[in-house]
C-alpha cells in the first residue's frame, strides 16, 4: 500500500479522479477502485493519526488540533451590530494561529478522511421525507425513501442490533457493510450516580409521555430506543433515543480506515496523492472535464493553521488527466470554490475576480444552510465521578497516560471508547411538524460553542454538565458562499445569514430553537436533579423570557452541518442533476453534503454516506459504457 508522497510520481492519466475524502469522496473513490476502476484521490491534507483522531472521546480537541484542522472564519450575519453582540464568539481581529481572524470560529478537517476525522461519530439516519422531497423534486424515483433506505443496509455493519431477533430484518439494518456502528456501554453510569441520576431524571419525562399502553412499552423494547430503526424512522421517532457511533473496536472509524483498507485489498486500483490543493478542473472547449490542476505541497491552504499566511511559497503545479470522470468532494465550502476558481458560477461574480466564466450557473455558493444549535450548560455541586481519572491528555512518548487512557488501549471500552454523550431525546419543537426537529443530548462537561480554545474545557471542567440543543430541518437557505479572491489558497467568503437576514418567514427555525430550551429547563428542573445542579451558567438565571431566550439563541447560535452549496434540482435552478453531474459539463460531478438542496435529518453524516453509496451506482453505471 502506497500513499504517494510528494516525491512519487503520478500517473498521467487515471479512470477518475476524485477530489476530498471526506465522507461523500471516500466512499465514491473506494466503490469505483473496489468496482475495477483506476481512482485517483486528491486530498489537501496528510495523514498524521495522533492521539486526538484516534479516541472517541477526544474528539472535539480532533477539531483544533493543527495536524488535521483547517480553521475557517465565517460570518453569522451581515449586520455588524448583530455580528459583534457576543464577544465569546466574534473574533474582530485577535490573533489567533498567528494572525489575525475576523469572524466565527468554524471548524473543518484539512486531513485524510475529512471531517469524518474530527466529528463526534453520531450516525443517525435522514427522515423520510429528505429523500421523498428530492424524488419530488427531480421527478426521479430512485430518490424516494424506500430506495435510499437499500443504501443504509448496504454500507451498515450493525454491532449493536441483534439480527437473528428480527429474522424478516424489518428494522432494515444492515450487517455486512463496510461501516461499522455501535452504542456507548451503558454500565459506565454505573461509575457515577450524579450522572446516572442526570440520566434517568433527563430520560423519564419524554419515556413517560410517549408511552400510551404496554404495546407502546414493548415496540419501545423491542426497537431498544433506535432511532436507526425503520419501524421508528416510518412513523416518526419521538422520545428517549440511545446514540448510534461509528466506532470500531473502541477506535474512530471513517473514510481514512476505508481508504486504507481498500487499497491493501485492490493496491492497483486506487492511488491516494496527499498534500494536493486542487486549484481547478481543466475543461475542454465543449466543457468536458479531462482531469485537474493542483498545487503539490503542505499547508498551502490558508485555513490550515500552519499555513503560510503572507509572502510567496513555492509549490510545484500539477496537471494529471482523467479518463472519465472528476468527481469533486471537498465539500460544502471547498467544492463551490473550486468550481467557481474553474469558471462554473455566477458570471458576474467570477468577472469581478478576473476570472473568465465558462458555464454561468447562478446557484454556486447558494443556498447554504446549517443547523442551529445552542448549549445549556450547569454547574454540579461535586465533580462527575466518572471524570476523575480522566485528564484527556496523550501523554509523552514512552509513559502510559491516565487509568482510561490505559483502558482504552488495553481494552478497546472505557469512557475514552464513547463519544461523551450520555442521553438523548428527540422531539418535536411545535405540533403538526412533519417531522420531528430537536434532537437534544446530554454530555458532562462545558460547551456552549465553537470559539478559538474551547475544547480545553474538555480537560479543565470536571463540575459541568450541558445539554446541547440541535434543531433540524430549518428552513433557512440564505446564506452563501462567495470567493474571497481568485489566489486559490485563500478561504473562501462565507454568511450563513443568520435568524433575521435568512429566509425562514415563518420563524420556525428560532422559535424552534427557544422551545428547546424551554424544554431542557423543565427537565433539570426536575426533582431530581435539585440536589445535583448548584446553577446554571449558560444562558444563566438572567435570562428568563421568551424574549430574553430568543436574544441568547440569536447571539449565541452555532452549527457545524453546513450544506447546499451545489444542490441538486431541476434545470436553470441548481448547480446538479439527479444523478450528481454539473449542469452544462460532461464528465464532472460533486458528491459531499453541497448537493443536498434542503438540509437532510438531523445529523448530516448518514446522508452524506448514502448519497456517497448512490453516486456510485451511478458513476459505476455510466462507466460500463466504452469510452
Amino acid at each position: 500500500m502506497i500513499i504517494q508522497s510528494s516525491q512519487t510520481p503520478l500517473n498521467n492519466e487515471y479512470d477518475y479522479i476524485v477530489v476530498g475524502s471526506g465522507a461523500g469522496g471516500g466512499p465514491v473513490a473506494a466503490n469505483l477502485a473496489r468496482a475495477g476502476f483506476q481512482v485517483l484521490v486528491l486530498e489537501a491534507g496528510g495523514n498524521e493519526e495522533p492521539l486526538d483522531y484516534q479516541v472517541p472521546a477526544f474528539h472535539a480537541l480532533s477539531t483544533e488540533h493543527d495536524d488535521l484542522a483547517w480553521k475557517f472564519y465565517v460570518q453569522h450575519y451581515e449586520k455588524e451590530e448583530r455580528q459583534k453582540s457576543d464577544e465569546r464568539n466574534y473574533l474582530d481581529g485577535k490573533v489567533v494561529n498567528g494572525a489575525p481572524r475576523h469572524g466565527i470560529f468554524y471548524p473543518r478537517a484539512g486531513t485524510l478522511g475529512g471531517c469524518t476525522a474530527h466529528h463526534a461519530m453520531i450516525f443517525i439516519s435522514p427522515h423520510n421525507s429528505d429523500w421523498d422531497y428530492i424524488a419530488e423534486l427531480t421527478g426521479d424515483a430512485s430518490w424516494v425513501a424506500t430506495k435510499m433506505r437499500d443504501y443504509f443496509v448496504r454500507m451498515e455493519r450493525c454491532g449493536y442490533f441483534n439480527r437473528w431477533s428480527d429474522l424478516f430484518n424489518s428494522a432494515r439494518h444492515g450487517f455486512s457493510g463496510w461501516l461499522p456502528t455501535s452504542t456507548a456501554d451503558p454500565k459506565l453510569l454505573a461509575r457515577d450516580f450524579s450522572l446516572a441520576k442526570l440520566v434517568f431524571a433527563a430520560l423519564k419525562q419524554p419515556f413517560e409521555s410517549h408511552l400510551a399502553s404496554a404495546s407502546d412499552l414493548i415496540k419501545q423494547i423491542l426497537a431498544r430506543f433506535d432511532p436507526n430503526d425503520w419501524r421508528r424512522i416510518k412513523e416518526g421517532f419521538v422520545g428517549a433515543a440511545f446514540t448510534p457511533l461509528t466506532i470500531r473496536n473502541g477506535k474512530r472509524y471513517g473514510t481514512r480506515e476505508r481508504l486504507t483498507e481498500t487499497m491493501q485489498e485492490f493496491p492497483d486500483g486506487l492511488t491516494i496523492k496527499l498534500h494536493a490543493l486542487v486549484t481547478k478542473v481543466k475543461l475542454t472547449a465543449d466543457n468536458r472535464a479531462t482531469g485537474v490542476e493542483f498545487l503539490d505541497g503542505a499547508r498551502l491552504y490558508r485555513a490550515d493553521p500552519k499555513a503560510a499566511l503572507t509572502g510567496e511559497v513555492t509549490a510545484r503545479r500539477v496537471v494529471v488527466g482523467a479518463r472519465r470522470e472528476v468527481i469533486l468532494a471537498g465539500g460544502t465550502f471547498n467544492t463551490p470554490q473550486i468550481l467557481m476558481l474553474s469558471g462554473i458560477g455566477p458570471a458576474k461574480d467570477l468577472r469581478a475576480h478576473g476570472i473568465e466564466p465558462r458555464i454561468d450557473l447562478a446557484q454556486v455558493g447558494c443556498n447554504l444552510q446549517d443547523r442551529y444549535e445552542v448549549g445549556i450548560v450547569h454547574k454540579m455541586k461535586q465533580d462527575f465521578e466518572i471524570l476523575r481519572n480522566a485528564s484527556f491528555v496523550t501523554p509523552p512518548a514512552g509513559e502510559v497516560g491516565d487509568p482510561e487512557l490505559q483502558e482504552w488501549r488495553n481494552h478497546g471500552r472505557g469512557l475514552y471508547a464513547t463519544n461523551g454523550a450520555v442521553a438523548a431525546i428527540i422531539e418535536k419543537s411545535a405540533q403538526g411538524l412533519d417531522d420531528p426537529d430537536l434532537y437534544m443530548f446530554a454530555v458532562p462537561g462545558h460547551f456552549s460553542g465553537y470559539r478559538p480554545g474551547y475544547s480545553e474545557l474538555v480537560r479543565e471542567v470536571k463540575n459541568q454538565f450541558t445539554w446541547v440543543i440541535l434543531k433540524g430541518h430549518t428552513n433557512n437557505s440564505a446564506g452563501w458562499v462567495r470567493l474571497r479572491s481568485a489566489d486559490p489558497r485563500d478561504p473562501p467568503d462565507i454568511n450563513f445569514k443568520y435568524f433575521d437576514e435568512g429566509n425562514d418567514t415563518s420563524k420556525n427555525d428560532l422559535e424552534g430553537v427557544v422551545a428547546g430550551v424551554e424544554y431542557v429547563r423543565s427537565i433539570t428542573a426536575s426533582k431530581f436533579t435539585k440536589d445535583l445542579i448548584a446553577a446554571e451558567l449558560v444562558p444563566g438565571p438572567n435570562v428568563q423570557t421568551t424574549e430574553q431566550i430568543t436574544d441568547f439563541v440569536k447571539s449565541n447560535a452555532w452549527g457545524h452541518h453546513a450544506c447546499g452549496t451545489c444542490r441538486i434540482g431541476r434545470e436553470g435552478d441548481s448547480v446538479l442533476d439527479s444523478r450528481f453531474r454539473v449542469w452544462g459539463t460532461k464528465g464532472l460531478r460533486v458528491v459531499d453534503a453541497s448537493v443536498f438542496p434542503r438540509i437532510p435529518g438531523l445529523f448530516i453524516l448518514s446522508a452524506v454516506y448514502m448519497i456517497a453509496e448512490k453516486a456510485s451506482d451511478a458513476i459505476i453505471e455510466d462507466g460500463r459504457n466504452p469510452l
